[in-house]
């Protein structure tokens, strides 16, 4: 089974958010999902994300692909966590 970390698209037409989900490759974007580990709200200025940066570790570690937003995400809240460190 090939995991991919990916957004969830939700919320109304023109006002959408967005789920930081870790899914099976083969479901819809919206479909099935194994966990939910964060939130991004692109129209909310400034820090618009959140990410439990521990559990996005864990699944890269154990092989999950990360798409090119999250993976920009992740490395923000990496370099977030060693500046505050």
């Amino acid at each position: 089974m090939a995991v991919a970390i990916r957004l969830r698209r939700e919320g109304a037409k023109n006002h959408p958010h967005y789920k930081i989900v870790v899914a099976d490759q083969r479901c819809p974007r919206d479909g099935k999902f194994i966990e939910i580990i964060g939130k991004y709200d692109p129209k909310k200025e400034g820090e618009n994300y959140t990410l439990q940066l521990d559990r996005a570790e864990y699944w890269v570690g154990v092989g999950a692909r990360p798409s090119q937003t999250v993976n920009s995400m992740i490395n923000k809240e990496r370099k977030k966590a060693t500046a505050a460190a």
